[in-house]
């Protein structure tokens, strides 16, 4: 299996679901956008695309010209080559965008261990009909996509009390998901060396803020895992 995971910092990587690839001998094409890293012209060689978070925001053209040709790749993927494709976070921003949806700020930014409740829908959907109702996330965003209701490509699996597309398809191959499901016990305290990550963590949740967020990451992990264990397992299914 060939997957092509397009990162925009080195830290945020596929994390747990990466490990679970690794173990299945998948082989992985990383592109570090942030570094200057191309992603390829062709890309139907690849069984699917992984899309993973960051520090930028999708309107960051200016700052991150590279934002635009990424969008560009991820549109041939998605909407022309109908491969299967995992967004998360700025991943799922990027799509969502890419199909005719909005990204903006948040009203709130959503940080922490939060409650994502699924709908109906998710009932007959391949990847999340064994999640149950509802599930904690991790959070750790301050813009969100919207209007994205007039498209009937798209499915609404799952949302927040503040997010409301927290899990949506494209078609039946293209996911957002716009919490980190594929998390591990290192992961928040990796991320809180990130200057906009930690200051952003400080002025929702206070001094000492990482600490308690780590604990409290940490005490959901096993849950978590479970989660992407059985996404990673469900995804394989619609890789052809």
């Amino acid at each position: 299996m060939e997957v092509i995971v397009l990162q925009h910092i080195k830290i945020e990587d596929p994390g747990y679901i990466k490990d679970l690839m690794l173990l299945d001998n998948v082989n992985l094409t990383t592109i570090e956008l942030d570094e200057g890293e191309k992603i390829p012209n062709d890309l139907n060689k690849f069984d699917a695309m992984f899309c993973m978070g960051g520090p930028m925001d999708t309107w960051m053209e200016d700052k991150y010209p590279w934002l635009i040709e990424e969008k560009k790749k991820i549109r041939n993927f998605v909407v022309e080559l109908k491969k299967p494709y995992l967004g998360f976070c700025l991943g799922c921003q990027l799509l969502g965008e890419v199909i005719g949806g909005n990204v903006i700020k948040s009203k709130k930014p959503e940080i922490g261990m939060l409650d994502v409740s699924f709908l109906k829908e998710k009932n007959n959907d391949i990847l999340f009909s064994t999640f149950p109702d509802k599930v904690k996330a991790l959070q750790w965003h301050s813009y969100e996509v919207v209007n994205l209701e007039n498209n009937k490509d798209i499915t609404l699996l799952a949302s927040s009390t503040s997010t409301k597309y927290q899990i949506f398809k494209y078609q039946n191959h293209a996911y957002g998901i716009q919490f980190h499901i594929e998390v591990k016990d290192t992961t928040v305290n990796d991320w809180g060396c990130v200057a906009e990550y930690k200051s952003a963590l400080e002025e929702q949740l206070g001094d000492g803020a990482l600490e308690k967020f780590d604990k409290e990451a940490k005490s959901n992990m096993s849950q978590m895992n479970k989660c992407s264990k059985i996404l990673y397992s469900n995804f394989k299914t619609i890789i052809s």
